[in-house]
Order: C-alpha cells, then structure tokens, then sequence
C-alpha cells in the first residue's frame, strides 16, 4: 500500500519548545535550568503530557517557592514556544499545496495545548485531525495513540508515514504499522519525502 498520508510530531519539528523562558525575566537561564532540574520537570511533564495537572504536580512539591513559580508555569506557556522550526513549516505547506492529508500527534499537555494554539494558530488550521496525548491520556511512543490517530482520521497506518524528532516514538509509529522518518533537519526531512514520492 503506498504511503499518501503524513503525520507530524509538533513539539522539535514544527516548533522549537524552551520551558525555561516561562520564568524570563524573573530568573537567568542558568537559575531557571537549574530549577527544572531541582524539580525533575522532565519527569513531571511527561506525566502532565499523559493527562496529569501541572497545579496537582506544583502541590507535590515541598519548597512553597519551587510550588509557586511551577504553579505559574500553564499560565506563562507562550514565552515557552516563541519560534518556529526553520525550514519544516515550507515543506509542510508544499506537501498541503499537493493537497497531501495531513495530520498531527503530539505529546502535549490538556492544559498548555491551548497556549500552544494562541502562539502558532496555524497548528489549529493545518492539519486535518490532531491527537493531542493529555487529551486522550495516552502518550508515544505507545501504539494506541497511532491507532487513535488513524481511526479518528479513517486512514490505514499503512498509508501513514510519521515524522518525529525522537527516535523511540518513530519506533512506536512502526510497531503500530506506519513508516516513520526521525526528524533532525529540514533538508534531511525533504530528502526523505522526496524518496517516498511525497515531495
């Protein structure tokens, strides 16, 4: 079955996420790293992007100022996404202008998703279907999530190719019966739709 259909991450390959830049302007970047060390933010996020709150996640902590600054967190999202990824958002809008379906799975929080969109609203407009992961409480690289992505978008995984920047939700993608292409760059990433006679 030939491969018609593309699927993109968001968060590495569309666009560039710093969580850092939330405390700008309240802490230097090296305090702010710092902080989200302190606080295995990683791990808390990941949770967050599963469905879990980021207020639930800030009481679980046992410094009231660590608590207050991560209670701030959704709020002050934006500063998170300021840019877009060089280069991937002209192949996206070619494969659009050759009326290629396009969708979207991304590992994002119920709760910053919206601040998300008010950044880039483009991402609430390009794509056809767009499963977000603290939405449906599932995350990549867990296959169910490209099986959720398919059904709701009545698309064979077969047709499907996936573009991520890690490499362990392109292995989920292909457990799950699409073609992946782990995304580091945007010529790289042309070449690769290129060889797939998408581009």
């Amino acid at each position: 079955m030939r491969v018609d259909t593309v699927v993109f991450d968001i968060g590495g390959v569309l666009v560039d996420w710093q969580p850092h830049l939330a405390w700008s302007g309240e802490m230097c970047e090296d305090a702010a790293r710092a902080f989200l060390t302190r606080i295995r933010f990683e791990k808390i996020n990941l949770a967050c992007d599963a469905g879990a709150r980021f207020e639930d996640a800030a009481a679980g902590l046992s410094d009231k100022e660590d608590e207050a600054r991560l209670a701030a967190y959704v709020a002050r999202y934006t500063r998170t996404v300021p840019d877009k990824i060089a280069g991937t958002w002209d192949l996206l809008y070619g494969l659009k202008a050759r009326g290629t379906p396009l969708h979207a799975i991304t590992n994002w929080s119920a709760e910053t998703w919206p601040e998300g969109l008010k950044a880039h609203p483009e991402l609430d407009e390009v794509f056809g279907t767009v499963v977000v992961s603290g939405e449906v409480g599932i995350i990549k690289p867990s296959t169910q999530i490209y099986q959720l992505l398919c059904s709701r978008a009545g698309v064979a995984p077969e047709r499907c190719v996936f573009i991520d920047d890690g490499l362990h939700n392109c292995i989920g993608a292909r457990a799950a019966g699409m073609d992946a292409i782990h995304f580091t760059d945007a010529g790289a990433l042309e070449a690769a739709l290129v060889e797939r006679g998408l581009l």
